[in-house]
């Protein structure tokens, strides 16, 4: 599958030029934004983690091994990158247990950073956010075109696409979560069957933004949508007065797609028109979404850019820092930005 076929289009206008991102893991560094105080005493022992190329299950098995307990223990909010550098939070249950020694779980991959006691333990989708530092190399375009752009996403938002890394190489979940959908099965693995449906209600949610952007109507909000805020999981429906609302334009409040899953979508109007021939297209899909029991959630369609900055430490090198709400890639920034460079690619076999 390809990227505009996992993905859609851009939503302000063509790539500016190319770039290569990752070159080295600490081209690509997150932070978990985490707005729970720390109470110092509990049962869970919170660990603030620093990960080099190591993803975030495998960080909890070596967590779980250094302290000698079942990897169930382990709690993490989120998943994050291989490749690149990342700061997030572990907790472990160790209810009437003494702090273990970690110093096992710890090399040149995995450093802890703080340690600190607390009364719960670390619930999934717990982080607020999530902070970028990213480093564009060999970048080729021209600066004043990248400097307006990047004002323009500022100031506008990107579109909120979940990023190729959902899908798997060439877009292989997507083609496996079909392949189970139209069996009528589900993956007997847990770690698979998460994949899958993840991968699948990924898709189906681009496919409704990618139609959206298309329409120019991804940042718009129509009557019949629901709107949610940028921070909150509720959502409501949108009449006259709430396609009025300054809060759209303040960047506050977005017009959301469908996380497919039991039930009919609440949408009307324009929105459910357009849902129900993205579902016409994918009926299996659906079904399977639904049987599994998945709840139909939303997300929303445009993304906001929190504290974007930006400066070139070298001629060719363009570092980024912004904040996104959790669950959103960072890639949706960079693919309203530049087109990059295949890992690996040393010249570029195309003129610019």
């Amino acid at each position: 599958m390809t990227e505009l076929e996992l993905l859609g289009p851009r939503a302000h206008g063509e790539p500016l030029g190319r770039a290569q991102l990752k070159a080295v893991a600490e081209d690509f560094q997150v932070d978990e934004v985490l707005d729970i105080p720390l109470e110092g005493a509990g049962e869970h022992l919170w660990l603030w983690v620093e990960k080099r190329e190591l993803n975030t299950e495998e960080a909890a098995r070596r967590i779980a091994r250094a302290a000698g307990v079942p990897l169930k223990v382990v709690s993490y909010a989120g998943l994050k990158d291989r490749q690149a550098l990342t700061r997030q939070w572990f907790s472990l249950h160790l209810p009437g247990k003494a702090d273990p020694d970690l110093s096992a779980a710890e090399n040149a991959n995995l450093r802890i950073l703080k340690i600190v006691r607390h009364k719960r333990k670390l619930q999934r989708g717990a982080h607020s956010a999530n902070g970028f530092t990213l480093r564009l190399t060999r970048l080729e375009a021209d600066r004043e075109a990248i400097d307006a752009r990047l004002k323009c996403l500022a100031e506008a938002g990107v579109p909120n696409y979940f990023g190729l890394q959902r899908f798997g190489h060439g877009g292989g979940n997507v083609v496996d979560a079909r392949a189970f959908a139209e069996r009528k099965e589900l993956p007997v693995q847990r770690n698979l069957r998460s994949r899958l449906l993840s991968a699948g209600r990924s898709y189906l949610f681009n496919r409704v933004l990618a139609e959206r952007v298309a329409a120019g109507t991804w940042n718009q909000a129509q009557v019949g949508d629901l709107l949610a805020f940028t921070d909150s999981r509720s959502f409501f429906p949108a009449g006259e007065a709430e396609c009025s609302d300054p809060r759209l334009a303040q960047l506050d409040l977005h017009p959301t797609g469908p996380q497919w899953g039991e039930g009919p979508s609440p949408v009307q109007g324009q929105a459910q028109t357009l849902e129900a021939a993205v579902a016409a297209a994918e009926p299996a899909l659906c079904h399977w979404l639904a049987e599994a029991r998945m709840a139909h959630e939303r997300r929303i369609l445009r993304l906001p850019i929190g504290g974007l900055t930006w400066h070139y430490p070298e001629p060719d090198v363009l570092q980024l820092e912004f904040v996104l709400p959790a669950g959103c890639f960072a890639t949706a920034v960079v693919r309203e930005l530049v087109d990059l460079l295949p890992a690996g690619q040393t010249e570029n076999p195309c003129a610019f």
